[in-house]
């Protein structure tokens, strides 16, 4: 490897470590490197060698081509990303992040249509965050009913029964789930 493609890898390898919010000991436990080999990986004070390379892909859960940058081909298909529309119980659901995102989070776009009447509410481990794009959202969050109009946000602990519909009319909201919220909205 090149100095400064190496260099490039070894930049990923701390970026992505921070960016999950892991220590070097948590990475060493999912890659089965030791914490000292890490620090002198990611430092430049020890050679990247391909073995790390797979380890390291594999405690990311991501590619090899992925850790060492190579499988962006610089084209638009990297960097566009073209939303499918799904339908879940009702909720109309367009994904605005790639699977398996290395952030955890996931970036959605809901159209839920107006419901007047009792909410079936969920509740599960996490936060939820939304924002009104459009319309505005009847919130229910416990035994409280919330109207979160149109440039409004919404932010709540999911431990607390909740469910969404629109208010009158269909609300379209931006959303983002950690994956507790996405198991339990998008699947």
């Amino acid at each position: 490897m090149t100095q400064d493609f190496e260099s490039g890898v070894r930049q990923r390898v701390r970026a992505l470590r921070q960016e999950r919010g892991w220590s070097l000991d948590d990475l060493a436990e999912r890659c089965h490197l030791g914490p000292s080999t890490l620090s002198r990986i990611e430092t430049g004070h020890r050679r990247l060698a391909l073995d790390h390379v797979v380890s390291l892909a594999r405690g990311f859960d991501v590619s090899a081509d992925e850790l060492l940058g190579t499988s962006d081909g610089g084209g638009d298909e990297d960097v566009i990303i073209r939303p499918r529309k799904d339908v879940v119980r009702g909720a109309t659901t367009w994904l605005l992040t790639r699977p398996a995102d290395p952030s955890g989070r996931v970036v959605a776009k809901m159209r839920f249509a107006a419901r007047k009447g009792p909410l079936g509410p969920q509740v599960h481990p996490g936060r939820d965050w939304m924002f009104v794009l459009s319309g505005t959202a009847r919130l229910v969050l416990g035994d409280r009913e919330h109207l979160v109009r149109e440039g409004e946000a919404a932010e709540f602990s999911t431990l607390t029964p909740h469910a969404i519909a629109g208010y009158g009319r269909a609300v379209e909201v931006l959303t983002i789930f950690d994956h507790h919220g996405e198991a339990a909205h998008l699947h």
